[in-house]
């Protein structure tokens, strides 16, 4: 079972930008769908942007045009570029395989405001 470390959170202002990384352990990765999704306080988990193995990419509506979901299979690793970030963003951020598993990391917290 695939399992996920999160990093690169922080304390940004509005309209700034963040890059979080995610490392994963386990074999075949390259043939998973791989998400980012982010649960803020209060609300429920939900998916931010997906990519294949073969690197196409969706995106929620909230976040299109502002982040930037990418992978590297050689690296077992997958990132997510975040510019224009809003306080809305303010969120728990996790990387797992699309469909979820139950294997969550425990998470990268990004925070916007001034």
């Amino acid at each position: 079972q695939v399992q996920f470390v999160e990093s690169g959170g922080d304390l940004v202002q509005p309209g700034g930008s963040l890059r979080l990384s995610c490392v994963a352990s386990g074999s075949s990765f390259s043939i998973y769908v791989l998400g980012w999704y982010r649960q803020a306080p209060g609300k429920q988990r939900e998916v931010v942007a997906l990519i294949s193995g073969g690197g196409m990419t969706r995106d929620a509506d909230s976040v299109k045009g502002r982040f930037t979901i990418s992978r590297d299979n050689a690296e077992n690793a997958v990132y997510l570029q975040m510019n224009s970030l809003k306080p809305e963003d303010t969120a728990v951020y996790y990387c797992n395989v699309d469909p979820p598993s139950n294997s969550w990391g425990q998470g990268t917290q990004v925070t916007v405001s001034s």
